[in-house]
């Protein structure tokens, strides 16, 4: 008989694989990474584009442009692109990050003679028509006007600003900033940005070389788009007042976030500092989750995450508690990080820890297009498949000394930026 009040024995992930692309070019240079893998007649080809030409005083012409970018070109309207894709059966997805716009095509392979032509359209010939700019600027204004009344949207967006300042890291978006968008801006800004020299695909899926060759043709010719354009490049002045508290009397839990500036991927100590993440509040057996959560009840949820953008890195710390014992909770999690510094994290502890980390690492690598992703964490940080070796050698290899070396080097209180909306 199985003995259930017996945990099974833990066994160590061995080897994980990962899927390397293959590079090639278009006709016009263009780079194309390649992971032909899968059963599904599937593809997904994304085109990257880095975010450039920044200006403080226009912080929405990006995030607009992208998503505006598919209401309408020289030869579709906004509803015959959005029928003629979807009579396809793809779709299209466009998406914006802090340093670089995606527009993302999903299709059946057969399909694509017959999608990308739309795809090319919308990246060479968008015209943002007014109509629907006020149409995106309506919409928007609504969707703030609604977050700005929620404790976490206010509490995320004040901490991004307090560490990162007026950049596109953590510019502080306004109701009238959407009524400052202008089309002569988004046009601009779409024909310095969307172009050749500005873009890296990322292919995952079926892709044999016929399916190349039709990328070929299609993209692989001169874009209409050669306007000059200079990447976006910041510098972040540490906040002095560490502390940001936001009253709302009527608040039943206060939102809570924290955390401050730190290490990107390409410093040799973040694998270690992930896996100190993960001890401290990284996943649901965390130190953070049975404290403040299972033991003092005083959270539905709470957890930390280490961030990796191009240009910084930064540790962050988030949940809502209630509104009454909100100082307890920050009193206990100053109590975790300090113990975290003090304290060698047990044996048994770690190996929970190791075994997490390596599973969810093997577990995410479950078709072609995860294994892109993984690709694009390493290529747009400058790195190759050897972070990912030393990674997992990291995770497998750290001592409880390494972790409390890093905890007192990268988790510091006093460092903290710390942000509460609601009551304290």
């Amino acid at each position: 008989m199985l003995n259930r009040t017996v945990a099974p024995a833990f066994k160590q992930v061995a080897n994980i694989n990962f899927i390397a692309p293959l590079e090639k070019q278009l006709s016009n240079g263009l780079p194309v990474f390649i992971i032909n893998a899968g059963e599904q007649e599937l593809v997904r080809i994304e085109f990257i584009f880095d975010n450039v030409n920044w200006n403080v005083q226009k912080p929405l012409q990006a995030i607009a442009v992208n998503g505006l970018i598919n209401s309408g070109t020289a030869k579709y309207n906004a509803r015959q692109i959005a029928e003629a894709v979807d009579y396809y059966g793809a779709f299209l997805q466009t998406e914006y990050g802090a340093d670089y716009t995606t527009i993302t095509l999903y299709s059946l392979t057969k399909h694509l003679p017959s999608v990308l032509p739309i795809l090319w359209s919308v990246l060479n010939e968008s015209n943002f028509p007014e109509q629907e700019l006020a149409i995106y600027k309506q919409n928007q204004k609504q969707k703030l006007q609604v977050s700005l009344q929620k404790n976490d949207y206010l509490a995320r967006k004040n901490f991004a600003h307090a560490i990162f300042g007026n950049t596109a890291y953590g510019s502080d978006i306004q109701l009238e900033s959407y009524d400052e968008l202008d089309r002569t801006d988004l046009l601009a800004y779409y024909q310095a940005a969307y172009q050749a020299s500005n873009c890296t695909i990322i292919v995952a899926g079926k892709f044999d070389d016929n399916s190349f060759g039709l990328l070929d043709q299609v993209f692989g010719g001169s874009w209409s788009n050669q306007e000059v354009f200079a990447a976006n490049e910041f510098e972040f002045v540490p906040n002095e007042d560490k502390s940001l508290y936001i009253e709302k009397p009527e608040a039943l839990q206060s939102a809570i976030r924290m955390g401050n500036l730190s290490i990107n991927r390409t410093h040799r100590d973040f694998p270690s500092l992930q896996i100190l993440n993960c001890v401290f509040g990284g996943y649901f057996g965390s130190r953070l989750m049975a404290n403040i959560r299972e033991d003092k009840g005083y959270t539905y949820g709470i957890g930390s995450g280490v961030a990796s953008l191009r240009q910084a890195g930064y540790f962050f710390l988030a949940t809502e508690v209630g509104a009454d014992v909100c100082g307890s909770a920050l009193a206990e999690i100053e109590k975790e990080v300090n113990l975290l510094r003090t304290e060698l994290v047990a044996e048994e502890e770690l190996d929970l820890v190791r075994n997490y980390m390596l599973g969810s690492l093997l577990g995410s690598l479950e078709n072609a297009f995860s294994h892109a992703d993984k690709f694009k964490n390493i290529y747009f940080a400058g790195l190759d498949y050897s972070y990912y070796d030393n990674y997992i050698q990291k995770v497998k290899t750290i001592s409880a000394e390494e972790i409390k070396d890093t905890a007192i080097k990268y988790l510091d209180w006093n460092a903290m930026t710390k942000v509460v909306v609601g009551k304290k």
